[in-house]
C-alpha cells in the first residue's frame, strides 16, 4: 500500500527502527542509514545467535530491520551531509531519533530540509519531545518506562508487593509503543501530504506514548485527585493462579462471571457459603477462596481450563511460554511465521504482522541488511554515482 513511498531512517533506538519496520511492512521502500564501521547500536545488543557476539548476528537488529535496505553514511563529513541532502530530496519520509537540536547543528534540521523538499514528512522520536524543559534530558528504557507512569503500576494483580523497587516490563516495551505511535502519526501525515501536497514535522514524545497506555489511571489525579498505584491494580479475587502445568489468569468482575466459574469447577458446596455470596464478601475472603479454587486448578491443565472456561463465559486465559507461542497451531495456520535466509545467520523464522489484507497481502520480504549491504544499489540508482565514485567514498570514510 506504500509501495510508492520512500522512507529514510536515521535512527539509533528501538522505537525509531520499529517505526521503520512497520512502514516497511506496509510496502514502503525503507533505506536505513548507519554510521560506517559502527552501524546501528542494536547490532551490539543481544541476544546473539548461539551467544556469539557479532554485529551481524544480533537478534534485536535482525528483528527490527527486516524488509529494509541498508547503507552507511558519515554525517560528520561535509560530503556525507551533501549526500544526505540529496537522499532527502528524493524521499517522502525521514525518520530520526537523534537528540533535539542535533540535526540543526549539522544544518540538517526540519526547516532546512523543508526548503529542499516541501513534501517531506519528518518524524522525530525523542524521550520527551522537541519542546519543553525536559527536551534535552537523556533517557534509557528503565527511566523512560517510569516517565510514562507504567512502572509505578507494575506489577499489579497478584504481583503487588508493598515498597517493591522500580520495575521495567519486558526489555523495550516503552520503545516499541513509541514506534507504534510514530508509525501511526507518520501515516496520518502522509495522508495529509497526499491531500495538500505538503509535508510537516511530526514530533513524537516517547513519554506521552507510554502515558497513552495508562489513559484510565492518568486521568484520575487531575480529575479526582486520586493516585493509581500497584495496590489499586490488585483484583478483588482471581488474577494469576497456578494450575497443573503452569498458570492461568482470571479477571472476574461481574456476578455472571462468578457463576460461570462455579459451573466450570462443578458447583462445589463451598461456593454456596455466605462468605462467597457477593463480590465484596469474596474479596474479603480472597485468600481462602484462592486456596479452594487452587485445589481444583491443580488437577487441570491450562488448555483444558482455557477452552472449557471460555465456552462457559469465564474470562480466563493461559500463560504461554515462548516455546508454546512459537509452536502455536493458530499462528501456524495464519502463516504468522516466515523463514528468511540471512547471509550470516542462515535460515531463521521471523514473526510477521498481526493483520491480513484481502487485496494486498504481506510478503515475506528480505532479512535485515548487512552493514552497508545496499550502498551500491542505493547510491547508484538514487544519486547516479558510479562504482568508482562509491569506492572512493568508502575509502574516504564517507560511506
Amino acid at each position: 500500500m506504500l509501495s510508492d513511498t520512500k522512507v529514510l531512517e536515521y535512527c539509533h533506538g528501538v522505537g525509531g527502527s520499529y517505526c521503520g519496520k512497520l512502514l516497511a511492512n506496509f510496502g514502503a521502500e525503507v533505506i536505513k542509514i548507519e554510521e560506517p564501521g559502527l552501524g546501528d547500536p542494536a547490532r551490539r545488543r543481544g541476544p546473539f545467535l548461539k551467544d556469539i557476539p557479532n554485529p551481524e548476528r544480533s537478534g534485536l537488529f535482525l528483528y527490527l530491520n527486516t524488509n529494509k535496505f541498508g547503507v552507511t553514511l558519515n554525517l560528520d563529513h561535509p560530503q556525507g551531509r551533501d549526500i544526505f541532502i540529496k537522499l532527502v530530496s528524493a524521499a517522502d519520509v525521514l525518520l530520526e531519533d537523534q537528540a533535539p537540536g542535533f540535526l540543526d547543528s549539522l544544518d540538517l534540521g526540519y526547516e532546512r530540509l523543508h526548503q529542499i523538499n516541501s513534501r517531506l514528512v519528518m518524524t522525530s522520536i525523542t524521550p520527551f519531545g522537541q519542546t519543553g524543559p525536559y527536551r534535552n534530558f537523556k533517557c534509557y528504557p528503565l527511566n523512560l518506562f517510569h516517565a510514562g507512569g507504567e512502572g509505578y503500576l507494575t506489577p499489579g494483580w497478584d504481583g503487588y508487593i508493598p515498597n517493591r523497587p522500580p520495575l521495567r516490563a519486558g526489555r523495550y516495551v516503552g520503545d516499541y509503543e513509541s514506534g507504534i505511535s510514530a508509525a501511526t502519526a507518520t501515516l496520518a501525515a502522509l495522508y495529509w501530504q497526499q491531500v495538500s501536497g505538503q509535508g510537516q514535522h511530526v514530533d513524537v514524545s516517547q513519554q506521552q506514548s507510554l502515558m497513552a497506555l495508562n489513559s484510565v489511571e492518568v486521568r484520575l489525579y487531575p480529575n479526582f485527585g486520586a493516585i493509581a498505584s500497584r495496590a489499586s491494580r490488585v483484583v478483588s479475587f482471581g488474577g494469576i493462579l497456578p494450575c497443573k502445568d503452569g498458570y492461568v489468569e482470571m479477571v472476574l468482575y461481574e456476578e455472571h462471571q462468578w457463576e460461570a466459574l462455579v459451573n466450570l469447577i462443578g458447583n462445589p458446596e463451598w461456593a454456596k457459603q455466605d462468605k462467597f455470596k457477593n463480590r465484596a464478601s469474596r474479596a474479603q475472603n480472597r485468600t481462602e477462596l484462592h486456596s479452594l479454587l487452587g485445589e481444583w486448578l491443580q488437577h487441570h491443565t491450562k488448555e483444558e481450563i482455557y477452552h472449557r472456561g471460555q465456552a462457559l463465559g469465564v474470562p480466563v486465559a493461559p500463560y504461554n511460554s515462548t516455546k508454546e507461542v512459537a509452536e502455536s497451531t493458530q499462528l501456524a495456520h495464519r502463516g504468522f511465521w516466515v523463514e528468511l535466509e540471512h547471509p550470516q545467520v542462515g535460515k531463521l523464522k521471523y514473526p510477521t504482522v498481526p493483520y491480513k489484507f484481502s487485496r494486498t497481502p504481506c510478503k515475506a520480504g528480505r532479512p535485515a541488511p548487512l552493514l552497508g549491504q545496499h550502498n551500491e544499489k542505493v547510491y547508484s540508482q538514487l544519486l547516479d554515482l558510479s562504482w568508482e565514485d562509491i569506492i572512493k567514498l568508502g575509502e574516504a570514510g564517507i560511506i
